[in-house]
């Protein structure tokens, strides 16, 4: 396929975005009209307040490349992604954030690395200019308890923005989960990758990420639960251990209390022993908890409906 028959999509999902808007359209047009591709501008009001969709609808009739959809309310910006990748008709999507953070100009790097065979193309944060010492402590915590836990390859300060080929978009849209990290469900998909490092910019606006720490939260408990079932073992792993541990406690205080007459002298009280008691019940308890938990996995598991495999190219005889 040539170059001029390729096609790009580019996901742009909007909340109250009008300041950034105009120039945001103004600076896609100035990059993909000088890459000699075809592109579709697909811009995602998620239920903004302000003018954002005013401004929208006048894109839409002066510029045959866009193309906007518009939510009834404010669903989230997982949502606003993923009916972007539902809507696009491209060869290949890239998602991007309206706040002009992500920078623009790499689209075209973005592309050659797609060009040259990676499927996916993720851009990688190495700073972000204004970013909070909360935020950046929060963000490092995060993907350091995922790389340890979650069952994928999980690359830390990995961005939303990003491009997918239509083999991935075809298999994104495989996903039936309701409270979805993006970026995530990609990652776990696999295929090929390539990574492009960048400096995120201020917003244009000068206000802080409208990402308030509830929703932060939120996305990231909702990232661990969907991509890792270890919180549901974790009490199993603690009930397993706390009995190992107070059986072990317990044997050595009969042998020494009652066989070798407390040569110690530990003195350990009938009270004291309750206590181991009540201890190895706790344990007991939680080790239930986490084969329970098992059971729970695989009904959660299921419930997802994710696809058993995923086919990058079947080959026909």
């Amino acid at each position: 396929m040539s170059q001029e028959c390729k096609k790009i999509s580019i996901i742009i999902p909007v909340y109250n975005e009008e300041q950034s808007l105009q120039k945001l359209h103004s600076l896609f047009c100035e990059v993909l009209n000088g890459l000699r591709y075809e592109y579709e501008l697909i811009f995602v009001n998620d239920g903004s307040s302000d003018r954002s969709q005013a401004l929208l609808e006048e894109f839409r009739r002066a510029d045959r490349h866009v193309r906007v959809i518009e939510f009834s309310r404010n669903f989230g910006k997982e949502i606003a992604l993923t009916a972007g990748l539902q809507f696009c008709t491209g060869d290949a999507a890239v998602m991007i954030d309206s706040d002009l953070q992500h920078p623009i100009e790499l689209l075209s790097q973005f592309i050659q690395k797609w060009q040259d065979g990676a499927e996916v193309v993720i851009g990688v944060r190495i700073s972000n200019t204004g970013e909070g010492m909360v935020k950046r402590l929060g963000s490092k915590l995060y993907y350091r308890i995922m790389r340890w836990i979650s069952e994928v390859e999980i690359v830390p300060q990995s961005t939303d923005y990003r491009l997918l080929d239509r083999s991935v978009i075809d298999a994104f849209k495989h996903f039936s989960e309701h409270n979805r990290m993006t970026r995530a469900l990609i990652d776990w998909l696999g295929f090929r990758r390539e990574y492009i490092y960048f400096h995120a910019a201020e917003r244009f606006d000068g206000s802080t990420v409208r990402y308030t720490f509830s929703k932060l939260f939120r996305l990231a408990t909702d990232s661990i639960i969907s991509l890792s079932f270890f919180p549901l073992r974790l009490a199993g792993y603690l009930g397993s251990a706390i009995v190992v541990l107070s059986s072990l406690l317990g044997a050595f205080i009969v042998f020494e209390q009652y066989f070798l007459h407390d040569p110690l002298h530990l003195g350990v009280s009938g009270t004291g022993m309750l206590a181991l008691l009540i201890i190895f019940l706790v344990g007991i308890v939680l080790a239930c908890l986490g084969l329970i938990a098992l059971y729970i996995a695989t009904i959660q598991h299921e419930v997802l409906s994710r696809p058993l495999y995923v086919v990058r190219k079947a080959k026909k005889e």
